[in-house]
């Protein structure tokens, strides 16, 4: 069939007037969701649609002809709102908003609200009102509200952390009072501003905001332990945490920023590291204090064999040939004798004789061995005062530490300087090297140079045994250590302020003493030939032992050696009367030589006892045991000495 031959197409009739106005009317009403319907020029309701019935509660029949403030709250009537919303649609063209209306029943609903002017040949005649119950949405909106007002409550509320929002590029755009407690800008300071102000200048100058920020992009969260600037300058340790915020489409917001102020936390984690280092320090030194102890009671009982036989050697008639060997043995058993007495000292195993003196009246007499020891290339700078400062302690060990203290200073002036020597009275020592502070009156002896300086590290080991900075045979390593023992054993304390390249500053800290006694004159060598005795030796040390015997025998004593204290005791009940003298080591297998003296002057009290020892706890330990002390390595006139007047 060709076009032409096709039906016609069926086209609908248009419509008269009153058909039109029944077909608008009929799809009025199958709205249901809103209330559309009309208002005279005076607001009185002329048409009513199906979805005004349905919410506002009302029919057709009891709302027509009856005016539109039917709707409104009794506050809103009163307030001259409908008149207000007619009068805005009738001169701006159209009137929206949202409020509260009424329905039948009494209950309110959320509205939206749109109220157009119907115009005709220039007049308005009536009002098109559109209504929509939007309460769920205002519910939610306000729930939403609620909700954002009290998460910003709470946010606010947090003053231990900083929580801020950055926009993209790290302007900051809100800001809680955590943030300005913790950073003390106030919001006003610092909306709309970078974030990198927060951060010291070398890191600003390391570019680290932008890593950061690129690092939450890229790892998912930015997080570590940095220094942070307050708005003063003061800077802080803190716990940074940066995370992105994106919408739904991956699309980058911000990022959200907490931080907290640990400046505390790792001032305590630095305090613990301390302690611990501290605690290892005191431990290492303590446990080479055991070592070098033992290691120097074994060495002087070496020593006192060497000592001792080169001073016999020397006596005798020997050919000059032979004389300068004799020399040099003795000459090595002295230096090798005051490095076991350091040793000793640093172990604080070194029986002291304090005696109280005045520290200035003592340092005065130093003062030419002071500048003797510094040397010509070095000024020495010696200013003590009038005022007494009394201490009681070892004068000898006192004068070796001083000397000590300020040949180390020497050494770390290779092209000159000045050594600065200061004696005062100070309150309390400070706490170093982990120890606690002390108090206390003290006299503080401090001997400053203009030299090196030292390392953090090199300040960890200076009073160590053997530890130097010193190339090779230019020093023991033994000086320091000797202070370090001498301070602790006298109840005091050596501290060291050093910086490389500025100096350093030992302060020996002594304390004072209210017991001024005067050192008793020395008395005169005794010439007087001392009668033969019949001595009992007791030394556990075989070598030492056989060799002290021989030398007693040699010197015309008639000598009993027995290897410990038991015995010894078991050779005086056969026979106590057959010795005049119990010649005893102090450090012994079973009952020490104390004990052992303790015992015979509790039995055989006309028997004299003499100790002797190269390094013995018990007498540090046991100050006062009243009997006569020969240390080892011991020379010929000591023991003679010694014997001469045990034997009286």
């Amino acid at each position: 069939m060709s076009s032409n031959d096709r039906a016609p197409v069926a086209r609908p009739r248009p419509l008269n007037e009153r058909q039109s106005a029944e077909r608008n009317q009929l799809l009025i009403n199958a709205v249901t969701d809103y209330a559309i319907y009309l208002l005279d020029a005076n607001g009185v309701i002329a048409t009513w649609n199906t979805g005004a019935a349905l919410f506002k509660g009302y029919s057709a029949e009891e709302i027509i002809g009856r005016s539109f403030t039917v709707f409104y709250t009794e506050a809103d009537q009163a307030a001259g709102l409908p008149a207000r919303a007619l009068e805005t649609a009738r001169r701006e063209g159209r009137y929206e908003s949202e409020g509260w209306r009424v329905r039948k029943d009494g209950s309110r609903f959320w509205t939206h609200v749109v109220i157009d002017p119907v115009i005709e040949d220039g007049v308005v005649i009536g009002f098109a009102k559109v209504t929509r119950d939007v309460t769920t949405r205002k519910a939610s909106d306000v729930a939403l509200y609620e909700s954002e007002q009290r998460f910003q409550r709470l946010v606010q509320s947090v003053r231990d952390y900083a929580i801020y929002m950055l926009d993209p590029v790290g302007n900051i755009t809100n800001w809680n009072s955590g943030a300005e407690a913790i950073k003390r800008y106030k919001a006003g300071e610092v909306v709309g501003r970078h974030f990198s102000i927060f951060y010291t200048p070398e890191d600003r100058a390391a570019g680290a905001p932008a890593r950061a920020l690129a690092t939450a992009v890229e790892a998912g969260k930015f997080e570590g332990e940095v220094v942070r600037v307050r708005k003063d300058g003061e800077r802080f340790w803190a716990h940074v945490l940066i995370d992105p915020i994106h919408d739904d489409d991956g699309k980058l917001l911000g990022f959200a920023k907490v931080t907290r102020d640990i400046t505390e936390k790792r001032k305590a984690q630095e305090e613990i590291e301390r302690t611990r280092e501290a605690l290892t320090q005191a431990q290492k030194m303590e446990a080479i204090g055991r070592l070098t102890g033992g290691v120097a009671h074994d060495f002087n009982n070496l020593l006192t064999v060497i000592r001792s036989s080169a001073e016999f050697l020397g006596r005798a008639e020997l050919d000059g040939r032979w004389r300068k060997y004799v020399d040099a043995i003795a000459s090595a058993s002295e230096r090798a004798a005051l490095l076991t007495s350091q040793l000793l000292a640093f172990a604080r195993r070194q029986p002291l004789q304090p005696e109280s003196f005045n520290t200035v009246t003592r340092l005065e007499g130093l003062r030419q061995i002071i500048a003797a020891s510094a040397g010509s290339s070095i000024a020495v700078d010696i200013a003590l005062g009038a005022d007494a400062l009394w201490i009681k302690a070892d004068p000898g060990q006192f004068d070796t530490a001083v000397i000590n203290m300020v040949v180390n200073a020497r050494d770390a002036m290779p092209d000159g300087g000045t050594i600065t020597v200061r004696a005062s009275a100070t309150e309390g020592v400070p706490a170093v090297r982990g120890h606690a502070a002390a108090a206390g009156q003290f006299v503080a002896i401090s001997i400053a140079d203009t030299g090196t300086g030292m390392s953090a590290e090199t300040l960890g080991h200076i009073f160590e045994p053997f530890f130097t900075t010193k190339p090779i045979n230019q020093g023991t390593g033994l000086g320091l250590s000797q202070v370090y023992g001498f301070a602790k054993q006298s109840r005091g304390e050596v501290a060291v302020d050093s910086r490389e390249g500025q100096g350093s500053t030992f302060t020996l800290y002594l304390p004072v003493t209210t017991t001024r006694e005067e050192k008793p004159a020395p008395r005169e060598a005794d010439e007087r030939p001392f009668k033969p005795l019949r001595i009992l030796l007791v030394e556990d040390n075989l070598e030492v032992g056989q060799f002290a015997a021989g030398m007693l025998e040699e010197m015309g004593h008639t000598v009993t050696r027995v290897g410990d204290a038991q015995a010894a005791l078991e050779a005086l009940e056969v026979g106590a009367d057959r010795f005049d003298l119990v010649f005893s080591d102090v450090v012994m297998p079973g009952a020490s030589g104390v004990e052992l003296g303790r015992t015979v002057r509790t039995r055989w009290p006309s028997l004299a006892v003499i100790l002797t020892s190269g390094y013995s706890h018990v007498l540090a330990e046991e100050a006062g045991h009243g009997f006569p002390l020969l240390r080892k390595p011991y020379t010929l006139d000591s023991l003679i000495d010694i014997l001469r007047n045990a034997g009286r």
